[in-house]
């Protein structure tokens, strides 16, 4: 009885271990809301990742409204957010998924030598790379094959003094070995000192408050550290 008691003490700690781990992890691009404050983007409900079962948000307008928010404000973090936002609901409906996808694919090619050139290749390389964290790397993700950091860099050799960029770099080779992940870190917080919606989003808690800093989390092979808030 005893030894039965511990077997199940000892599986009830494992699988409560698991569930904390499960909890804390997860793609970075999609498991942590973004503060955009008052701006507009999709709706939603939710304070983290999962759909509630209470959005009755309309997917069929959900290319139409993406593209809309995206062109109506350049600021960096609302497009993470209002594509985050879009991936979540677009994993239920696959033909939304591709439909913005190529979407973004076509302002791209529209695009060349333009003022928006930068923000357009942002996009779609950072949709490539949500679609990589949340739908996978087979067939059922139809940005398989497309190199999303690759265009995000291209970005940032278009509007090479936008941390935001940066900072959504930084979250795109969080776990990659690569020096380019510390650059990104570095200029993003660096950067972050004369841009508050930055620095609000660097000193938020990566899901939850036991868990560390965004700034904390992209730094954390590097010296530089922001203000704690």
């Amino acid at each position: 009885m005893i030894r039965s008691r511990r077997k199940f003490s000892a599986a009830l700690l494992s699988t409560l271990f698991l569930f904390a781990t499960t909890a804390l992890a997860g793609p970075p691009l999609i498991c942590h809301p973004f503060d955009i404050g008052t701006a507009k983007s999709l709706p939603w409900i939710s304070h983290d990742w999962n759909l509630t079962g209470k959005e009755s948000y309309n997917s069929n307008h959900l290319v139409t409204d993406t593209i809309a928010i995206l062109d109506a404000d350049p600021t960096v973090l609302i497009h993470m957010e209002t594509l985050r936002r879009a991936t979540l609901y677009s994993r239920v409906d696959p033909f939304a998924a591709k439909q913005l996808l190529l979407k973004l694919i076509a302002r791209v090619d529209s695009s060349v030598n333009s003022p928006s050139a930068a923000l357009v290749s942002f996009d779609l390389g950072y949709l490539a790379e949500i679609y990589k964290q949340w739908l996978g790397k087979d067939q059922s993700n139809p940005a398989q094959g497309l190199d999303g950091y690759a265009l995000v860099k291209k970005a940032i050799q278009l509007r090479p003094n936008d941390p935001q960029i940066e900072f959504a770099a930084a979250l795109i080779t969080l776990n990659w070995p690569s020096s380019d992940q510390q650059q990104h870190a570095q200029k993003a917080i660096a950067g972050a000192k004369n841009d508050p919606l930055l620095a609000r989003n660097l000193a938020t808690h990566f899901r939850g408050p036991q868990t560390e800093l965004m700034s904390d989390m992209i730094s954390a092979n590097s010296n530089v550290k922001v203000a704690r808030q």
